[in-house]
Formats: C-alpha cells, structure tokens, sequence
C-alpha cells in the first residue's frame, strides 16, 4: 500500500513525501485500482466534528482494496481561529473567486483534486445546525436545519456514470446510519437542495462544483447540537464506512467505533518534532513550555497528527491540534550544532543503554547519562549547585522541580545536550514509577 502526503509549506508531517503549495493530501491506495473516494474535512474551521473525523480516518483505518484520499483540515487557518471562513465563506468561492482572495490558492487546488481522473466519488464533511425534518417541529426540528441529513445537489448524474444515482445512494446511507443511533432523535435524512433551480447559494458550492464536472458528490453533516464532539465524529466515521461499504471499499479500523473509544482518540494528540532534533509528546502535555531550544528562523516542525499546525504569538509559537491549543512554546535562540553525535550512552537503573538523539529515557528509579567529551548536558529542572555539566550523576525523580517537567503529571523532563555552546538534541527523561518520596 502506497501512502502519500501533502501538506502546508513549513509544518510537515511524519508520514508526508509530497508537498502541494497549501492542501493536505492524504492518499492511502491498492496497486490496481482506480476507485477512489475522497473525503474533505475543514472547509468551515468551526465544524470541528468535520475535520477531526477526517483525522480519525487518516491515522487510525487501513485500506485493503480501492482508494481513499483525504484532505482533513482544508481550511487550516480558519480552523485554527475557531471560525467559519477568516477569509469568507470558503465553500461559496467555487464558481467565481477573485484573483485577491486570500483563499484563491486553496480553493484552485482541492477543484484541481476533485477533477482527477480516479476521483469517484466526494463527501465534504459539515456539522450543521439543528435537526433536519420534512415538517416543521420546531426551532431545533424544521425544515431549514442541516444537521443529521445526506446533501445532495439533485438526483442523478447522467446515467453512464458510476455513483450518479445521488439520491439513492443517499437514501441508503441514511437507512443504515439510522440502524445505529445513539439516541432516537439522532436520524439521519436527506436533504435535496435543488441547486440548479432552488438554490443560489449552493451554486457556488463545493459539492455543486463537482457534480457540474461529473463527479458524484455529497455533503455529510452531523448536527452542531449534539453533545459532545465524540458524537458528532461517530456520525461522520459512520456515514463514511457506509459509503465505502457501498463503493467496495475494503477497510479495517483499529478501534471500535462507539462514542467511548472515539472520545479516547480525541484526547491522542500525537507527536510534534522540531528541526528533527526534538521530540515532544503532546498528549498529556502542559501549556506552556518556556526555554525550548530553537534556531531563530526557518525552523521546521512536523506533526504525526494530520490536524497539527503552528502559528505564532508574538515571540511565541503555538502548536494546535485542529480548533485545540495544545501548548505554547517560548522559544530560546541557538545556533545548531552541525557535528553533533545521532546517539548517547545512559545508564537506566543500573543498566547500559544506547539510545537514539531523541529517544525517551523510561527510568523505573534512575539514569545517568554517560559523558561525552566535548558534550555538555543540561537536565531541566534538575536542582543542582555550580554543575555547568549533568552527565556523569546519578539523578532520580525527587530530584526534579516539578514546575520544569513537561506534563502534567510532573513525570517527564527535558535532558538537552550541547556541544561548544551550539545545541545538538534534547531527549526527555520519564519516569513511570513514583519513588519521589521513598
């Protein structure tokens, strides 16, 4: 199986080897085939049920037949804001965008992915507001409601196309959608917009671009007023199989999908490396880290989670995950050291170990990084007196001043190695028995 990655100028992920100017695309493909589906989530940076069921569905199912790209976090900027479109509504630019706008870049190139050869079929993820229902039921419950409903454009496509049969297509999904509700009010319907003759504004829609080039296409749309995002992801992940089921798609995720276990995969923030010589786990991860040892331009962070993003605050930089501000990070300028070992020597609990430059040190009771000539070591938050260099001590839990660990369980330090004052790598010391008051 093939994967492939594109993804935004500077942050780049672990798993990426193609770049496109400004959208993420993830592909997971079968030698052979030419079905495809593709998935967008993140057009409107305040859906987050949206863009992180998108997310789910990169790192967490395997594809074993046909094709499955997805682009989850269209709209990154806006949904680092929280907001529907900072530029505007991006899913009103697709049958006219001026050459100014600021999403113009954005929008050309996901029409450009839409109009591939292999595209067979486009789900663009939504939260949307209330209850869809035929009949008037109320504020919630009406007519005039997006949440809960497969959008469709109109009915068909022309007949010699594969998928073209949106409304039975649709009515099939909602049919199975509707088998596993969470709550009975939760059903799914489809909502057929008429775009053509009925609707202006989904004229200029995504969706309604692509089946005006030919290809099938739906809008999902979870409602913004279920409780919890976990939910609004279950109904996405749900709509998504059922589609895929239907396309032959075969698929194998790694998780139960109930609302227990997708709410344990929300809380999975992934791993964000820096400049390839630091490694932070943003799980669990404290809010602000201050002193991080960084170049002063042209740094380069990558992120395992596809949701991940920087942006920054002033002097600081900011890592979200989706809509989630995850941890600011106060920088401190160094020049990097250029020949600098990729390996250290450790003794962890009384036993020699070689690690890689970036490696966690998983200590039971305690570690003493071996020294190097030339290297200097500084353990964060280890209270020592007049020591330049932290190699060569044996150092244990109680040691550690908690204001400087880097979760927030107080479990995890930083250990820096420099070498002729240039910074080489940090790795991080974990300890995963509490002996601090033995």
């Amino acid at each position: 199986m093939k994967y492939l990655l594109a993804k935004l100028l500077f942050v780049l992920f672990l798993f990426s080897n193609i770049i496109i100017a400004d959208v993420q695309l993830i592909k997971k493909e079968n030698a052979g085939s030419d079905t495809t589906l593709l998935v967008i989530g993140g057009i409107h940076g305040d859906e987050p049920g949206a863009y992180f069921s998108a997310s789910i569905l990169a790192t967490h199912y395997k594809i074993n037949s046909k094709n499955l790209w997805i682009v989850p976090d269209l709209n990154q900027k806006s949904i680092q804001k929280n907001s529907r479109g900072i530029n505007g509504d991006m899913n009103r630019k697709f049958a006219i965008i001026k050459d100014i706008d600021k999403d113009k870049k954005i929008v050309e190139e996901i029409k450009g992915i839409i109009t591939q050869k292999n595209v067979s079929l486009v789900l663009n993820l939504h939260d949307g507001n209330g209850f869809y229902r035929k009949m008037d039921k109320g504020n919630i419950f009406n007519p005039n409601a997006w949440g809960q409903t497969c959008v469709i454009d109109q009915c068909d496509l022309n007949q010699t196309q594969p998928f073209g049969n949106l409304n039975t297509i649709a009515s099939d999904v909602k049919q199975r959608i509707n088998k596993r509700l969470i709550e009975e009010h939760h059903t799914f319907d489809v909502k057929n917009t008429n775009t053509k003759f009925d609707d202006e504004a989904m004229q200029l829609s995504l969706t309604y671009y692509a089946v005006t080039h030919n290809k099938p296409a739906f809008a999902i749309e979870s409602s913004k007023n279920l409780p919890s995002l976990s939910q609004k992801v279950f109904y996405h992940l749900l709509a998504i199989e059922e589609f895929m089921n239907i396309m032959e798609i075969g698929f194998k995720r790694e998780f139960e999908l109930d609302e227990k276990n997708i709410a344990k995969l929300l809380e999975e923030y992934g791993n964000l490396s820096i400049n390839e010589n630091i490694s932070i786990n943003l799980t669990n991860i404290k809010k602000i880290l201050s002193f991080i040892p960084i170049k002063s331009e042209s740094n380069v962070f990558r992120f395992s989670n596809p949701l991940g993003s920087m942006a920054r605050d002033g002097h600081n930089f900011v890592a979200y995950i989706g809509n989630k501000k995850i941890v600011t990070l106060s920088p401190q300028y160094f020049k990097m050291g250029e020949s600098c070992t990729d390996t250290f020597d450790v003794i962890v609990d009384g036993v020699k170990e070689t690690l890689n430059k970036t490696s966690d040190i998983i200590v039971n009771d305690d570690f003493n990084v071996i020294e190097q000539n030339g290297y200097r070591v500084n353990a964060i938050g280890f209270t020592s007196e007049d020591l330049s260099n932290e190699s060569g001590i044996s150092i244990k839990l109680k040691d550690f001043d908690k204001r400087f660990s880097i979760d927030v369980d107080n479990r995890v330090y930083r250990v820096e190695f420099y070498k002729n004052n240039e910074f080489c790598h940090m790795s991080k010391v974990h300890f995963i028995q509490d002996h601090e008051n033995e």
